[in-house]
């Protein structure tokens, strides 16, 4: 797929643009691929699935409220599909096409490594609020699930999702620029971003948990992420279940926004030097030793 890409962005004859106008044709021309392909697709359809299934044998309601644990559920699995995004399929991108010379070959090209972070920025994006929409859609379709209630549930169901978004991204591209290589990166991933499913009262109310857990996963954006989404999604009433017994969108948007600000000051040295420490000879090295060990062929 990806030199399919290159040849695509390679293909303009025309002087070269700047780096955002490059990376904006890229990352369409990503989207594209994307939906073109039918084994990738499937993998986030998969997730929706998954949150769908649940939602729809699960018939109590929230302790102490009226409002349905499906919403819940379903609003949780909306938050962590931004988080999953953001935390999980960007590293891994990030680090494929490291071991692959993208960033080698971006990294020759004027502009390129602009070009690159812009291109991934739209993909993810689209991946996100696309998930993210056909997961209420489907919800609201199949399992009588939540949506927003009026002009102002909307209204924060977007600024939450950007937010979101501006607090995982970043974070998941510093984390791509660290991690050794793609067979390492799901393993070494997974075990936090699971410990943080169960812990962020995404699939169950957070009240059920230890304080010490509830107040470990306040540290972390996919709390506050889940916790911004059921306030779109859930009653007024279903507010009871929360930890401070309100939705505390504006403690929301702060600790949000705080992940954001950390992501991009991580996101942007790591990327730099990730990028300055790619060189024709360590792409060969890390091939060979890729072959060696047999995850490549020789």
């Amino acid at each position: 797929m990806t030199n399919g890409i290159d040849e695509e962005v390679g293909a303009d004859r025309r002087p070269l643009r700047p780096g955002l106008r490059v990376g904006l044709r890229r990352g369409g021309i990503e989207l594209r691929h994307l939906l073109r392909n039918p084994k990738e697709m499937s993998g986030h359809v998969s997730n929706v699935v998954v949150a769908i299934v649940i939602a729809a044998f699960v018939s109590s309601d929230v302790p102490g409220t009226r409002a349905p644990m499906a919403h819940l559920v379903v609003a949780g699995f909306a938050a962590y599909l931004l988080f999953q995004v953001g935390l999980i399929n960007l590293p891994q991108l990030l680090v494929t096409e490291r071991e692959e010379g993208v960033l080698l070959r971006m990294r020759a090209t004027p502009g390129g490594i602009t070009a690159y972070l812009v291109a991934k920025c739209v993909l993810v994006v689209a991946m996100a609020i696309g998930s993210l929409a056909l997961l209420l859609g489907a919800a609201a379709l199949l399992a009588d699930g939540p949506l927003p209630r009026g002009p102002g549930a909307w209204l924060t169901l977007l600024w939450v999702t950007t937010l979101g978004l501006l607090a995982v991204v970043p974070l998941g591209a510093a984390i791509g620029a660290v991690l050794p290589n793609p067979r390492e990166a799901l393993a070494l991933i997974m075990l936090p971003v699971m410990a943080l499913l169960m812990t962020s009262g995404v699939v169950f109310p957070i009240t059920s948990l230890p304080v010490a857990v509830q107040q470990v996963s306040a540290v972390f954006p996919l709390k506050w992420m889940a916790q911004g989404l059921r306030s779109t999604l859930l009653p007024d009433a279903a507010r009871a279940a929360e930890a401070a017994g309100s939705w505390e969108l504006s403690r929301v948007a702060l600790v949000l926004t705080a992940w954001a600000v950390l992501g991009f000051l991580l996101a942007i040295p790591l990327l730099r030097r990730a990028a300055r420490r790619e060189s024709g000879s360590r792409l060969t090295a890390r091939h060979r030793k890729a072959a060696q060990s047999g995850a490549l062929p020789a």
